[in-house]
């Protein structure tokens, strides 16, 4: 650790740990973001569906909650990792935006990402990826208007 002052005299701490750490870039830094957000999908898989097990969340202060409701798992848990953070933004939008779904949702993402994991060791580039991901959402949106019917309340 040392001590440095930047140019209005506010000192400053540079820790060694910091310089110790290799910085991850390319397809390791993809993979270890889709490993985060896979883990959080992980968590919630297990209590989706009619015989979903409940998670026991004790928080820092000693509370303890029981539930298998996926937006309160999301809201409960301390999460550090920036791309974990998204599943927890992910879920909490479908709350306020549907109401319902939250685990849905955060599972389905990481079984695209568990796919794309795939695709990226075959060598493929994420942006193509993407691309596919784009394009087969677009067929699915056709398909629905195909296979839909107009309720008119």
């Amino acid at each position: 650790m040392s001590m440095v002052y930047d140019e209005y005299g506010r000192p400053f701490i540079i820790l060694k740990e910091q310089q110790a750490k290799n910085r991850v870039k390319g397809v390791e830094a993809t993979k270890s973001n889709i490993l985060a957000a896979r883990s959080i999908s992980n968590i919630l898989r297990t209590s989706l569906g009619p015989k979903g097990m409940d998670k026991l969340l004790v928080s820092p202060d000693g509370d303890v909650t029981i539930t298998n409701d996926g937006a309160t798992i999301m809201t409960q848990m301390e999460i550090h990792h920036q791309v974990a953070k998204l599943m927890v933004e992910l879920s909490s939008s479908q709350d306020d935006e549907i109401g319902d779904g939250t685990t849905g949702v955060v599972v389905m993402a990481g079984s695209l990402l568990e796919q794309a994991e795939i695709l990226l060791q075959k060598g493929i580039h994420p942006v193509r990826i993407a691309r596919g991901f784009e394009a087969a959402a677009q067929v699915a949106i056709q398909h629905l208007e195909t296979i839909a019917d107009r309720v008119e309340f």
